[in-house]
């Protein structure tokens, strides 16, 4: 059954609905709590996590890789604190822009339902530095922030987000919304999602080799190397702004090097796209060095 539409008119509506996922929320629901289910998190890092690398792709295709993010966040908040706010940095496959585009509002809706949105925590990072601003339209019908609201609604309910999108990966405004995030982390218990598919190409065999150095690398909190790896013609991470947003943001709060919970290609799950078009996922969860320290 689909989802009541709100009337609100400062609640984004989701239009991944019918494309990347079902557009009928019972349906969406079920295949989400699957994922969640079907993942195996063995070994996850003590106390809260405080960042995590998701997919972004159509969930037929990267919603299990998917699930084992959220099933870990969920699952961390059987030891911890939950988050106060889920901070999702995706960016915009259609347009270039300067800086970081935030959603402004009080909700985003999916079919599961509305999520809220942290505005207090949206004005701040806008106030913080030029490099974020509130701005709605590159939202329209981006999907590598919006893909992730699903799997948050279904793993930290009612958890408050703040969703940017980059429309450039410069390192100036990687360096400038670290930091802004850091002395966000500051003032309220945060975990920051960065949204990125891997490698896109039609060898399955280069796909496979190079996603395991993209996620030894993006485990290691190793940005240098990250960004000697990529190229505009060569991405690595389908999102490295992001990527290296979030990295650098570890490094200033205290993150520990990360734990791999999965990583596989369309080409594993679905063989007849080896030698047309694979894609790369990974799902990577980070924690804190010194958990005592981290608590609020």
């Amino acid at each position: 059954m689909l989802a009541c539409m709100s009337t609100d008119l400062s609640v984004h509506r989701a239009r991944g609905g019918g494309r990347w996922y079902p557009a009928d929320g019972g349906v969406l629901t079920r295949m989400v709590d699957d994922f969640l289910e079907r993942a195996e998190n063995p070994s996850l890092p003590p106390g809260r996590i405080l960042g995590a690398i998701a997919p972004h792709a159509g969930f037929e295709y990267s919603g299990r890789v998917a699930g084992h993010t959220y099933r870990a966040l969920r699952d961390a908040t059987r030891h911890a604190k939950p988050p106060e706010t889920v901070v999702v940095l995706g960016f915009c496959h259609r347009d270039v822009f300067p800086g970081i585009a935030l959603l402004g509002g009080t909700g985003v809706e999916t079919p599961i339902g509305v999520a809220p949105l942290d505005a207090e925590a949206t004005a701040w990072l806008a106030a913080s530095t030029p490099v974020f601003t509130r701005d709605n339209a590159p939202h329209a019908g981006e999907h590598s922030a919006e893909n992730q609201i699903p799997f948050l609604q279904r793993a930290l309910p009612g958890v408050a987000l703040v969703v940017g999108l980059f429309g450039e990966h410069e390192d100036d405004t990687v360096a400038a919304a670290a930091d802004a995030l850091a002395a966000l982390a500051r003032g309220r218990r945060i975990v920051v999602v960065a949204s990125t598919d891997l490698l896109h190409d039609p060898d399955y065999y280069l796909v496979t080799r190079t996603d395991r150095e993209t996620v030894r690398d993006i485990a290691a909190l190793d940005a240098p190397a990250l960004a000697q790896r990529w190229r505009p013609e060569f991405q690595v991470c389908c999102g490295i702004g992001p990527v290296q947003t979030l990295i650098r943001y570890l490094r200033a709060s205290g993150g520990a090097p990360g734990t791999v919970l999965c990583a596989c290609n369309s080409g594993d799950d679905h063989p007849e796209s080896r030698g047309e078009w694979v894609v790369g996922y990974g799902a990577v969860v980070f924690g804190a060095k010194e958990v005592e320290n981290i608590e609020h």
